[in-house]
């Protein structure tokens, strides 16, 4: 029986160390450019085992609530991990695919990123006001918005805008600041499932499902473009308590 509760107490933790290891494989996949498996290439990889550590990110702390088991190192556990997953792997993603269509200096300007992912968790860990909802953008959005970002400039030749100094500088900056500031931002934790209660949430649900549907890994960017409206637009009223 003590076995049983022994992995059954670990089960989140569990979880929480397969999102690194996905954050890991992206990093990996994703320092590889131009090679491809299954067709899909190395980007896509990256983009996929980034995705798969944001649902074991979720999945980690609804079993933490679902077992009742809350460890004292599972906040620095899933830190630690979400650093990798969503600060460094995105990074990466972006970085090798920039390398050797851009100056040089460009191709490490991604180096931004783990930065702020690192002060907005940092943050995050000692803030008591984020309970029923963020301030600052957390950093899973980060990836999202970069998976989105590569996604375009792959799928569509004439976007190379994307790709020079004075579209993409301005915008890790604006992401990054957008981690390590203060701005009110809509979390999907649901307390009830009442409609009024949670027009925000349900407005953002369906409305990212619609773009992903629509443009697939293309559609993650405006996903967290919208995600980012919506909270300038509800999450101040949403989330009274996180000020």
């Amino acid at each position: 029986m003590n076995i049983l509760k022994k992995i059954r107490s670990n089960i989140p933790n569990g979880i929480t160390c397969l999102n690194v290891l996905c954050g890991t494989i992206a990093i990996l996949v994703s320092a590889h450019p131009g090679l491809s498996y299954m067709g899909l290439a190395s980007w896509q990889w990256g983009a996929l085992f980034i995705v798969l550590a944001a649902v074991a990110d979720f999945f980690d702390g609804f079993a933490a609530r679902m077992l009742h088991e809350c460890h004292p190192i599972g906040a620095d556990l899933d830190s630690l991990s979400d650093q990798v997953s969503f600060g460094v792997a995105p990074a990466v993603l972006l970085a090798f695919n920039l390398w050797g269509n851009v100056p040089l200096w460009l191709s490490f300007a991604p180096a931004i990123l783990p930065v702020a992912t690192t002060v907005r968790l940092a943050k995050f860990n000692n803030d008591s006001r984020q309970t029923t909802g963020f301030l600052g953008m957390p950093v899973p959005a980060n990836a999202v918005f970069w998976i989105g970002y590569v996604a375009i400039f792959k799928h569509c030749p004439q976007a190379v805008w994307l790709k020079t100094p004075w579209v993409l500088v301005p915008a890790l900056l604006m992401v990054s600041w957008l981690m390590v500031s203060e701005v009110p931002m809509l979390s999907l934790k649901f307390k009830s499932w009442g409609f009024k209660d949670n027009l925000a949430r349900y407005l953002l649900i369906s409305g990212s499902a619609a773009l992903l549907v629509c443009l697939q890994l293309r559609g993650m960017l405006w996903v967290i473009l919208f995600y980012v409206i919506m909270s300038l637009l509800f999450a101040r009223r949403q989330s009274p308590s996180t000020h």
